[in-house]
């Protein structure tokens, strides 16, 4: 029987979700948790790689079991409890067997958090001490809208076959007066890719390039003629979409 798993965790003190050898992941945390819960070896599949330091919202992992899971609430109290407090199971669904955590999703969704003045409560979020443009950063985020290749925009040195995105979504708002959030919808991300592109959408804030110059920065598939990567930990993971029968609650 195929399962998914929903949870949320702070990114803080991993090193991305992916299992690494010389690391803490989440996924092993994860694995290691729902193991000693089910009394049996679990491995799990994610919706994607988080970088590290990144966090997750209702972050989606898919792994297959023979033992009775009918006892939901149940097995949430007992993962809970052996989780440690920056990562939560949300849920568990059953799902068809060949429902998968990664290829069936539909969209995922970031935000990245920046505040612009000196904040000692803004935890997880990137201080920019530059007057921002938002009006302007707000254009050149309108310019990623579609379909396009971002190898602009993606870390150098991974093997996709492909580094083509349908952006859906990518918007600025200001929570305040010094507290800005920014959202990014696509059907899927490459490694790197959020963090770049608030990077030079704040070069655009900044009057460092300007609005127009995001589609050259595209067209040039050069990651070099794009700015420089945001830290990591003011980023969240924050919806994976699923086709909706996929997602029935047993």
């Amino acid at each position: 029987m195929r399962f998914f798993v929903s949870v949320s965790y702070n990114g803080e003190r991993y090193s991305g979700w992916q299992r690494q050898l010389n690391a803490v992941t989440v996924q092993e945390i994860l694995e290691d948790a729902l193991g000693k819960a089910l009394g049996c070896a679990v491995e799990l599949t994610g919706a994607g790689r988080t970088d590290a330091g990144v966090s997750a919202s209702g972050y989606i992992a898919h792994f297959d079991t023979e033992k009775d899971l009918k006892e939901h609430a149940q097995l949430l109290y007992k993962i809970n409890a052996i989780l440690p407090s920056d990562i939560v199971a949300h849920f568990f669904a059953q799902v068809p067997q060949e429902a998968h955590a990664r290829f069936d999703a539909t969209s995922r969704s970031y935000r990245y958090r920046v505040h612009t003045a000196k904040d000692p409560f803004a935890w997880h979020s990137f201080y920019c001490k530059f007057p921002l443009d938002v009006e302007a950063m707000n254009r050149a985020a309108a310019v990623l809208l579609g379909t396009h290749d971002f190898s602009s925009f993606e870390k150098t040195g991974t093997d996709n076959k492909t580094s083509i995105c349908t952006v859906t979504r990518a918007a600025w708002t200001a929570e305040d007066e010094n507290h800005l959030l920014f959202d990014i919808t696509a059907d899927r991300f490459l490694r790197n890719m959020v963090r770049a592109i608030v990077g030079t959408l704040l070069d655009v804030g900044r009057g460092k390039i300007f609005a127009d110059d995001i589609a050259g920065l595209l067209e040039k598939k050069d990651r070099s003629a794009a700015g420089q990567s945001v830290p990591g930990e003011p980023l969240m993971l924050c919806g994976i979409t699923y086709p909706y029968e996929l997602l029935k609650i047993n």
